[in-house]
Order: C-alpha cells, then sequence, then structure tokens
C-alpha cells in the first residue's frame, strides 16, 4: 500500500487536554520565578530523534521556563521598564494560542480584527489621535511613523536628541534617511534651542527617556514637517488625570507610539501606532495583493491578535483602574526619590517625571554598591560619561518600603 493514503491516526497534540492544562496551571501558581537558570543543563545538545511524554514534559519545561524567569512583579522589582502582566493577559494570550489567529486575513480573524479596531478607537483620542493599529514593539512603531513621515511629507532627514531610543537612527538608516542628532541637558531632556532648521524634517520627540524618564518639550510639536512623539514609555500617563498634563503637546505631533508591554501591562510582543491623520498614513502604508481580502497596512504581514489581552485588560479595569495602577507607580518612584534626597550618602540625578529614578552613592564605588543591593532592586546606566543606577516604577506591587530598607541595608554594609 502506498504510504502517503495510509490512514493517519488522530493527532491528540491539536485537541484540548483538561487535565494537562490544569496541571500546567498548578505548575504557574507553586513555581516562583527565581532568576535561576541552572536547568538549562537539562537540554539535549541536539535535537532529539524521538519525541517524550507531553504531560511529563510539562514538569521538567517548569524548572527551566518557569523558576528560571525573573519575577517583575516581586516586591523590590524596580529596576526595569519590564512589568508584570495580569493574569487575565495570560488567559487570553493561551487563547490566542489556541487559535492562531492571522490579522492579515478577515477570514482567519473575524473578530480578532474588529478587537484590534476598537482597542485602537479607545486609546488614540487621549492622545489627540484619530487612529492607528498595533505592532510587535516601538522599534517597529517608530519605523512605521518615520515612514509615513517621509511618504506622506517628504521629509528629507530625521531630527532627534542625543538619548533618543536607538530604534529612531536604525529606522533613519533603513529609510535612507540622514539621522541629526541634538544635544540634550544633564537629564537627557533635549534642549528645545538647538532645534533648527527642521521645515523639511520629522523631528523625533520622547516622552520618557530610556535612561532618565525624561519628557521633551512636546510644544514643539508642529515645528517641523512631521513631529513623531516617541512615548513609549510614558504614554499611559495620558489617561492618568493626575499626571496627563506632563504629556500635554502630543495632541499636537503627527504620529505617537506607545509601548503596550510597558506601562499598559501587556505581554510581549505589544505596541501601538497613533496617527493623527490616519487616512493619510494608511494611504502610504497600505499595499495590496491578488490573495488579501483587505489590504495590508503597516510593515508587517502576518500578524497575530495582540488586542485581544489588552481589551481585556482595560475592560476589566476600565479608564480609572489603569490609572489608579500607574498613580501607584509613579507614588512609589516619588516617595523613593524623597529619601534619596533625604539621604546625606545618596545623590539623585533630578525629580523624576515619569516614574524613572536615577541616583547613586557618594562616595562608594557604584559596582561595589550595586552588588549588595537585591536582584531587580536597580540597574546601571551611563549619563553623560558617568555612571548611576536607575530605578523604574514598572510594577505596581512594588513595596517602596522594603526597597528603601534594602537600600538603607547596603549603605550601612559598604560604610
Amino acid at each position: 500500500m502506498n504510504r502517503i493514503n495510509e490512514q493517519k491516526p488522530f493527532d491528540a497534540s491539536f485537541q484540548v487536554d483538561l487535565g494537562a492544562l490544569i496541571k500546567a496551571v498548578e505548575l504557574l501558581a507553586t513555581h516562583a520565578p527565581l532568576g535561576d537558570a541552572s536547568d538549562l543543563a537539562m537540554l539535549p545538545a541536539k535535537l532529539p530523534t524521538y519525541g517524550v511524554d507531553e504531560k511529563a514534559l510539562l514538569s521538567a519545561l517548569s524548572k527551566l521556563v518557569l523558576t528560571g524567569g525573573f519575577d517583575l512583579g516581586g516586591p523590590v522589582s524596580f529596576a526595569h521598564m519590564d512589568p508584570p502582566t495580569p493574569w487575565l493577559t495570560w488567559v487570553m494570550t493561551l487563547w490566542n494560542a489556541r487559535l492562531n489567529q492571522n490579522l492579515l486575513h478577515p477570514a482567519t480573524s473575524p473578530s480578532a480584527r474588529m478587537i484590534e479596531e476598537r482597542v485602537v478607537s479607545w486609546l488614540a483620542p487621549y492622545f489627540g489621535m484619530s487612529g492607528g493599529h498595533m505592532v510587535p514593539g516601538s522599534t517597529i512603531a517608530n519605523l512605521t511613523a518615520l515612514w509615513a513621515a517621509r511618504d506622506v511629507r517628504g521629509v528629507t532627514e530625521i531630527v532627534a536628541s542625543d538619548t533618543a531610543h536607538v530604534s529612531i537612527e536604525k529606522s533613519a538608516r533603513i529609510l535612507g534617511l540622514p539621522f541629526r542628532s541634538v544635544p540634550t541637558d544633564e537629564t537627557g531632556r533635549l534642549i528645545a534651542d538647538s532645534v533648527k532648521n527642521v521645515e523639511n524634517a520629522c523631528l523625533v520627540l520622547v516622552a520618557g527617556t530610556t535612561s532618565t524618564g525624561a519628557v521633551d518639550l512636546l510644544s514643539l510639536s508642529g515645528r517641523a514637517a512631521w513631529t513623531h512623539v516617541d512615548a513609549a514609555w510614558a504614554g499611559p500617563l495620558r489617561l492618568s488625570d493626575h499626571y496627563a498634563s506632563r504629556l500635554d503637546g502630543i495632541e499636537a505631533a503627527d504620529s505617537v507610539a506607545v509601548s503596550a508591554h510597558k506601562w499598559l501591562f501587556q505581554p510581549k510582543e505589544s505596541a501601538l501606532i497613533f496617527f493623527r491623520d490616519t487616512q493619510a498614513a494608511n494611504a502610504a502604508l497600505s499595499f495590496g495583493g491578488a490573495y488579501l481580502a483587505a489590504p495590508n497596512i503597516g510593515l508587517l504581514g502576518s500578524h497575530g491578535a495582540a488586542a485581544v489581552p489588552l481589551l481585556a485588560m482595560l475592560m476589566a479595569w476600565g479608564k480609572e483602574g489603569l490609572a489608579d495602577r500607574l498613580d501607584r507607580c509613579m507614588a512609589a518612584a516619588a516617595k523613593f526619590a524623597s529619601f534619596v534626597k533625604s539621604e546625606e550618602r545618596l545623590e539623585l540625578l533630578g525629580e523624576p517625571t515619569t516614574g524613572v529614578v536615577v541616583w547613586r552613592p557618594r562616595k562608594i564605588e557604584i559596582d561595589m554598591f550595586y552588588a549588595r543591593l537585591p536582584s531587580g532592586l536597580a540597574s546601571q546606566t551611563t549619563i553623560k560619561g558617568s555612571r548611576w543606577l536607575r530605578c523604574v516604577a514598572a510594577n505596581p506591587n512594588t513595596n517602596i518600603d522594603a526597597v528603601i530598607a534594602d537600600v538603607s541595608e547596603a549603605i550601612s554594609r559598604v560604610d
């Protein structure tokens, strides 16, 4: 008999196994992330010839994946712009993996396409934008915005501060446009008087620089042929009644990028690109093909339903629930900065604008001091050639009193 025509047995790997899924959740609940990668030794050096039992594999991989991860929601997790994610997004991500929808084709994503459109329509007005779409991260969002700037307005160069994200210069190179860097002050904020001769340029303003969280003077929007605001970090503050004004002027930009996997508490990879004139931008970014039932807008072809977990979280929390978490993060940063200012053995770079606190010990070697801190409490950065410690309020559950206690102990131990 021709083996090609043989009846294949039913493949249970593609069906719901409730017992295995329950076991997976139990392992998730019982395996705390410890940042320990020692279980990498369990991995074979070469691709296995034969597979193993899938349920048994769950237990083995839980040690590698779960225990080997870092707990971004821990009590002193205060070092990075990577937040913990709410459990509801875990469920939605599981559902997404089950369906594996492709938003390039309406037939394969009848609900997911509409979900993304709805989420974008909810968020865009907070930035003064009319619409946009989701992308895997702000690097793609920035590239998409600069692409639109080139093709809609015919910009001839990209101008940004010397603390702008590396994706801006990368995008300029990809688009074949010259990149011009302008200087910043000691906090990383663009020096407004240095913004000159931008009538034919795309001016990129940053709302929340990587090292310091600084916000450029957003009232510069409109001075150039196209203004793009990289609000990857600080953008969600527009939904907080207490802090929205820190991004005033953003509504005059032509495009805005926001990382949903930062202060919108989404799993990676999730970001948004918004446009003030979405129709004009989409016209420049759209491509078609004989197999497409709808225009392919933007850089990506196939892409998944990243809006599903975002929609679920926004519905569960509402604007006020999200704002409450952001306000708690901002309050934690303010309290820690106040502690640093009050401690004569510590130095504060400047008041935190968007939840990023930059500080360092006085008269203590920084590597020695950093080694005394608990893992995940702080990260390091270099500003104007000088090394600093950096804390980022991305975790609403940070116990700021515990953070202060740990820093105080570290000071005492190195005295």
